[in-house]
């Protein structure tokens, strides 16, 4: 339940209190604080748990870069292709940290994208509890297609290319697409 509440409170700051996001290579952020309901058996946030708050950190800046409204309009939906997370360090109880969004940069079919989890109090003030790297886009339910990322950077009025791959993502994304091909035996 304390989902639906997060999500609702970042719908309300990111409509009526929070600025537009006009810069799209900017860093994004979100105060957080584990809640009892974030916790594993081992008594510190559960590994999935994390993946959830990133989709909140996600949500926030398409809706404030106003991408969300008009994928709606058009029936596309945001999509995950792939995620790789390195857990450093735990979340306790109570804990508050700072959930990080970033886009790094995109191809023609999707956004990658560098989300991290900063603890903001305590003697591991700034230190990094998890990082990940997110591949995304939208799936355009009508034309059955991932919607090109130069579309998506047109309807928010952004025409610029994108910075060059860093070679820790160019590599991520070459392991990934060697993936593709593995099936069940």
């Amino acid at each position: 339940m304390n989902l639906y509440i997060r999500l609702l409170i970042l719908i309300i700051r990111g409509i009526f209190f929070k600025p537009r996001v006009t810069d799209l290579m900017a860093v994004q952020s979100l105060q957080f604080r584990v809640l009892p309901n974030d916790l594993d058996s081992n008594m510190h946030m559960n590994n999935g748990r994390y993946l959830t708050i990133m989709d909140l950190g996600r949500f926030d800046l398409i809706l404030r870069n106003g991408l969300l409204r008009a994928m709606i309009k058009r029936k596309a939906i945001p999509v995950l292709a792939s995620v790789s997370t390195r857990y450093r360090i735990s979340l306790a109880p109570f804990e508050p940290y700072r959930l990080e969004t970033r886009v790094i940069c995109w191809d023609p079919k999707w956004v990658y994208m560098e989300q991290r989890f900063v603890i903001t109090k305590g003697k591991k003030a700034g230190a990094v509890a998890a990082i990940a790297l997110v591949k995304g886009g939208f799936y355009d339910q009508v034309a059955k297609r991932t919607v090109p990322t130069e579309e998506l950077l047109g309807i928010i009025g952004m025409k610029f290319k994108s910075p060059p791959m860093p070679d820790h993502v160019r590599g991520w994304v070459e392991a990934e697409d060697a993936l593709r091909g593995v099936t069940a035996e």
